[in-house]
């Protein structure tokens, strides 16, 4: 029998060698990215099918359910839902039983700097914690329930029925300038006045709805929460509010609608974490009508995947089609709508974890980020075909990123990061400037990581960058603005959590500044936590001044916002 002193020699021995392994990893992770891959799964509280495995250490059933819950709400967007690997790596049984109990600890403890957070050491897990989660991820990892047809018919409501709806607008508000702000903690959406800067209405939704999307007549907004809920919202109501609903899936990020010519607002299309799949809807109802798997094989290796997750998706104006990129298998699909029952899809391969992105200044060309691999696709709405594949800095994170005309290489788009300082610019006119097209031109250099959101106007001369998830207070509360015409001037930092004026101590964060319809205003969210006080910040963008503060004890965790003109009309 081993000796305490020994053992305790030995687990010393193996915090040091998985130290010294750890230490030969280079490649580097920033705790913006860290935070980012960290994000809470809306499956957390969803019931699971548990198998056993009689190799794995024991826990009990009260320790399983405390461990799930902690995975899904740190783990699973890196690792995956089936933990066999997303952006992160597998943590299945046939791999983690070899490695041992002590071993694990310590790896969740210290972390790595090729990505996972040192969860113990950060104060985020205790002792106990930790221990837990390493006998947790040696167990059969357990299996969420499928969503197919009949569960979405289950949950769908039409609450006004389409000939019920006015047949005019029944108010006086200027719908195209009205703002959608997630309050994300409080499973709500915001509808804020651009012109008044006043409120609305609060209505409710999913939770931590991802995205807002408008229909290509501007009359209907749809938003979707990270547990799959969408309600579709008529802006022409004497006060706007929810017409129909659904639960699309179990978790979800994207929505969208049909705009080619001859069929605009006559589909919705969602995509889905999980199950991985999108659906397309009736776009009067949300009447579910074809449920369509993306569980594949990768495009480098072209192994099977089982859990590759919808991200972006976007509707071309070239085709009856829409562009669905699918994140863990690196492929996007062109979905073509002009016949759901005889269903065509393209299927474009270019990089694995495909994420957020948007349309070139001529809409002809979307380019969208592969996070983890550092590279951003453009792909040729126009001729269905991927035009390049482009480096970039670490981890890009674009939102719908940011066009502009730069003095030297004329049309350009821009991507931030979370993982570095600077910002990307591509080039994206093949025809009077060739030879910058669809290569990275420039890099500026930001403030730090952990960039979320980038913004420009073709109205306006700058370029807004957050870095919400860097873990300097001053820079994660700030927004840095460049001079499009003037970019080897030094960027202006805007005090935006300052100018908020909010006293009460919250960990505050500026994030995802949003042009209003004019391009004069810039309006941006200072989210804090949910029993704190939050804030939108408005600043005028010809003087870089504060313009407006919207407070109110309605507005929690106010995230991102969505023009509604911007929004219809891919403005960015």
């Amino acid at each position: 029998m081993k000796s305490p002193r020994l053992s305790q020699l030995a687990a010393v021995l193996m915090s040091t060698l998985v130290l010294a392994a750890l230490a030969q990893d280079k490649k580097g992770v920033t705790s913006g990215e860290m935070n980012y891959q960290a994000g809470a799964s809306a499956l957390a509280g969803v019931p699971m099918v548990q198998g056993s495995n009689p190799k794995a250490p024991a826990m009990t059933q009260a320790e399983f359910d405390d461990a799930r819950n902690i995975y899904f709400q740190r783990c699973a967007g890196c690792h995956g839902v089936l933990r066999k690997g997303a952006t992160g790596k597998p943590l299945t049984p046939d791999i983690t039983i070899a490695k041992g109990t002590d071993y694990l600890k310590t790896f969740i403890n210290y972390g790595s700097p090729a990505g996972m957070p040192n969860w113990g050491t950060s104060g985020d897990l205790t002792e106990a914690q930790v221990d837990l989660m390493a006998r947790y991820v040696q167990q059969d990892a357990p299996q969420p329930p499928e969503w197919g047809l009949g569960d979405m018919k289950g949950s769908w409501k039409v609450l006004v029925k389409p000939e019920d709806r006015p047949k005019k607008k029944m108010n006086k508000l200027n719908i195209s300038n009205i703002f959608s702000t997630t309050l994300r903690d409080a499973g709500e959406i915001a509808l804020v006045d651009g012109d008044s800067k006043k409120i609305i209405s609060i209505l409710k939704t999913g939770y931590a709805v991802h995205i807002s999307r408008m229909s290509a007549s501007g009359r209907y907004l749809f938003v979707i929460g990270r547990d799959a809920k969408i309600n579709m919202i008529d802006l022409w109501m004497e006060k706007p509010d929810t017409v129909a609903e659904i639960r699309v899936g179990l978790e979800a990020r994207s929505v969208e609608t049909s705009k080619f010519k001859g069929y605009e607002d006559k589909y919705v299309i969602a995509g889905d974490y999980w199950p991985p799949q999108f659906v397309i809807m009736n776009g009067d109802t949300l009447e579910p009508l074809k449920v369509v798997s993306t569980r594949g094989m990768t495009v480098d290796t072209q192994d099977y995947h089982p859990e590759p997750r919808v991200a972006s998706i976007v509707s071309s104006e070239f085709r009856p089609e829409f562009v669905v990129n699918v994140k863990e298998t690196g492929k996007t699909l062109m979905v073509d709508y002009s016949d759901i029952h005889a269903l065509r899809m393209t299927e474009i391969g270019s990089a694995r974890y495909l994420h957020d992105g948007g349309w070139d200044s001529t809409k002809r060309y979307f380019m969208v980020a592969a996070n983890n691999s550092n590279k951003i696709t453009v792909i040729d709405a126009k001729l269905d075909k991927l035009a390049a594949i482009v480096d970039v800095g670490k981890t890009p994170h674009p939102g719908r990123g940011a066009n502009f005309i730069h003095p030297k290489f004329g049309p350009v788009w821009a991507t931030s990061h979370l993982g570095d300082d600077t910002i990307s610019l591509i080039g994206t006119d093949p025809i009077k400037h060739k030879q910058f097209a669809f290569k990275k031109v420039a890099d500026l250099t930001g403030q730090g990581g952990g960039s979320l959101f980038i913004k420009s106007h073709p109205k306006s001369q700058h370029l807004y960058v957050d870095t919400a998830l860097n873990p300097d207070p001053e820079v994660s509360q700030s927004i840095a603005v460049f001079d499009i015409k003037n970019l080897d001037k030094p960027f202006k930092v805007l005090p935006i959590a300052k100018w908020a004026g909010i006293t009460d101590g919250g960990a505050m964060r500026a994030l995802q500044p949003e042009f209003n319809k004019a391009g004069d205003e810039v309006w941006i969210s200072v989210w804090s936590a949910k029993d704190k006080q939050s804030a939108l910040v408005v600043v005028d963008d010809k003087t870089l001044e504060l313009k407006a503060v919207i407070k109110d004890p309605r507005l929690i965790t106010p995230t991102g916002h969505f023009n509604v003109n911007n929004t219809q009309h891919d403005v960015y």
